[in-house]
Parts: structure tokens; sequence; C-alpha cells
């Protein structure tokens, strides 16, 4: 065997110009491929990162309902105990409770629509939460956040004192003046749009709630464990009764366009088939070819028809997988590069907006590409079935030879 993959890389470069040429071809078809699918991987990555972050977590519990009525009085009871009960799983890294309620601010005289998000601010102070890049302890005592559109629409400025009304839950009047401590800009467009934000213990004192919570957050240690965590979490004591589903089962719109992102990478396979089985399909019929008289004469010496198939076979895989490092190389090389800073979809398509919304989400055009390791073993072994595949057509014309015409011709 190692004869016979010396012979086949000696025979690979008796035409030098033609085997250049197709292990470009496989070369640079396979590093497009890997920087395209480092990019498809990064921007899906992002979005899970965006909705799992400030939007849904990796799970959530509600009181069952709560997600389609959205009534003030719908809330999970002891909301502190469930809290430290889901600290307590091993798998969750960190649990918040939210209150979301609908109420009426005041500037003036004009009353505005909003809704008042109670939230705990340690909490949510990470990099995807909804309060990323707000200054420390701007939730002390009676001070809220405005979200941008909001504060825009309604004239509001940082240091203003807005009244705030609404219906508590146990049906008597809920009512503040509270002082605008900043204003917010997250990439969920409720809270833009709508969102008052205050500490959850200021909420639920506003809404005479208690310790109760409309909506507990969970992330998980891993993300990719979310289901088991939503159904570890709803088999506690605290939460029974309650409503507790994973991120995929409380958005699965979202999930399709996730899916379908990271899916499209598979079209984009199909290219590196094509250029390696073309590159590789012609240069070695064309080597079979060159070399009958030569192949004709080993058959004449006794060396078997499967020996010749061998030599075809290694020939191809050599060629294939030559030009597969050099791609591999060079696509990595070129996410490695990208990897740091990402690169502007928009300043590449000459301009528009940085941000695309969606979903009630706001998602960057700005991509930082990654790879893993699956990436590279399936597009690496995708080049070697490709060649083997290839191959089949010049080693069956190369083992049916018949010595004496072979050697004729």
């Amino acid at each position: 065997m190692p004869g016979t993959v010396r012979i086949a890389w000696r025979s690979l470069w008796r035409n030098r110009r033609r085997t250049a040429l197709a292990l470009a071809a496989i070369g640079l078809s396979q590093a497009l491929v890997l920087f395209y699918d480092g990019i498809m991987r990064g921007y899906g990555d992002w979005m899970v990162a965006v909705i799992t972050g400030p939007m849904l977590g990796h799970a959530q519990a509600h009181a069952p309902g709560w997600r389609r009525e959205r009534s003030v009085d719908l809330v999970l009871p002891r909301a502190g105990r469930a809290l430290a009960a889901i600290r307590g799983l091993p798998e969750v890294a960190q649990a918040s409770a939210r209150v979301w309620a609908p109420a009426l601010a005041a500037l003036g005289e004009d009353g505005h629509a909003v809704v008042v998000v109670g939230l705990d601010p340690a909490a949510e102070a990470h990099r995807h939460g909804l309060l990323a890049g707000a200054a420390p302890g701007a939730l002390a005592g009676r001070e809220v956040l405005v979200g941008r559109l909001l504060a825009e629409k309604m004239g509001i400025r940082p240091g203003a004192t807005l009244a705030l009304v609404g219906q508590a839950a146990d049906g008597s009047l809920a009512n503040d003046l509270v002082r605008v401590a900043g204003l917010l800009d997250t990439s969920v467009d409720e809270v833009n749009r709508l969102g008052v934000v205050m500490s959850l213990p200021a909420a639920q004192e506003l809404f005479a709630l208690g310790d109760a919570a409309h909506e507990l957050v969970i992330h998980a240690r891993d993300p990719a464990k979310a289901p088991e965590v939503a159904a570890r979490a709803a088999r506690l004591p605290e939460l029974a009764g309650a409503e507790v589903l994973d991120w995929k089962s409380l958005d699965p719109g979202l999930v399709s366009i996730v899916a379908l992102v990271r899916a499209s990478g598979l079209f984009i396979l199909l290219l590196v088939f094509v250029a390696a089985a073309a590159g590789v399909a012609n240069t070695m019929l064309m080597a079979t070819f060159e070399r009958t008289h030569e192949l004709g004469m080993l058959l004449a010496l006794g060396v078997t028809p499967r020996r010749v198939v061998g030599l075809v076979v290694a020939e191809a895989l050599a060629l294939g997988l030559t030009g597969a490092a050099l791609g591999t190389a060079l696509g990595g090389a070129l996410v490695a590069l990208t990897h740091a800073r990402g690169f502007d979809l928009a300043r590449l398509m000459g301009g528009g907006p940085a941000q695309l919304s969606f979903a009630g989400l706001r998602m960057s055009m700005r991509f930082y590409p990654s790879l893993g390791w699956v990436e590279l073993v399936q597009s690496f072994g995708a080049v070697a079935v490709t060649s083997l595949l290839a191959a089949g057509w010049p080693a069956a014309r190369a083992a049916r030879l018949e010595p004496a015409r072979a050697m004729r011709g």
C-alpha cells in the first residue's frame, strides 16, 4: 500500500500545470465554503445569543395562561423561593424574576400607554441582558430607565419625573412618581418602544404583588441542554402547576429561522462536491488517457486490474485531499482573521441600516465568523468522498483495458 501511494503521488505531478489548476479549484472552493460556513455559524450563534439573552433566556416559567393574556394578576407566588430552588440546580448558571404590567405614564398632562418592567439589575447586566450597557446602580429606589424610542416620543430626558398609573394585582389603583435615571436601548423592540424599567422590589410594591412575579428567566450553563434544564425546573415542588418551557418551545418561529440560517451551509457544501468532482474527474480521466500505453504494459506484466484501480483511486484521493488541506488552511485563516473584528454586511453591500428588526428583535448586520471541528471534518470528508466517486469512471476504464490493444495505442 505505501508503494501504491508513492507511485500515485509521483504520477500526479507528471503534468504539473493540470494538477496545480485542479488543486487551485478544489482548494479555493473549500476555502470559500469554510469562510461562508464560518459566517453563517457566527450569525446563527449571535441570533441565539440575542434571543436567549434579553428576550427569552434558555427557559422560562410562568403562571398558566399568562403568556396569552398578560394579565397583571396571573403571577407565580413565592417567586423568591422558586428562584432559590432553580439556582440550586447544577445545570443553571443564573435565574431572575421579572414583572410585566401595563400602565399609563405622564410627563405633563398627556398620558401614554407603557409597559412597566420590574427586574433584578444585577442579573440583567450581562452582555445580552436587558440592562447591558446601563450605568451601575441606575435603578436605585424610585428611579427608572425609559426605552429610547418611548423617551423620544414623550420628550423624556434624564432627570425628569414621570407619573405612573395602573391597576394593581389586587384590583386597587397603582400610582407613583418616579425619576428617570437614564434612557435604555436594547435589542428588544417592546422595551424600546413602551418600556419603563424599574427594580423588581419597586415594581412588586407598586402593583401589590408581594413576593410574586410574572416571569422567571433561566440561563443554563450549556445552552444546548435548555430542554433538560426546563424539564428539571418543572419538576421542582416550588414550581408545581407552573408552565415551564425552554426557549425553542417559547418561540418556534425564531428557531426555524436559526435552523434555516445554519442549514443554508449545506447548499454551499454542494458546491464543494461539484468543484471537487469536476477537478478530480477531469484530471484523472486525462491522466488515464495519457497513460493508456503504460497501464496496458502493467496489465501485460501481470499487474491485476484491482491493483490498477487502486493506483487510480490513490491518485484521486491524493489530489482531492491535498486540495482540501490547502483550502482548509486558507479558509481557516480567513475565519480567524475576521473573527475578532467581524465585518459589516451593510458596508459590504454599499450602505444601509446597521441593524435589522425582525420578530420584535433588533439584529446586528455585523458578523463574527467562527468555525468548529464539525464543519472542518464535514467539509474535508465531503471532498474525500467526492474524490472517490469522481475516480470511479477513470478507474473502471483503466481496469477494463485490454493489454494488447492498450500497448498498441
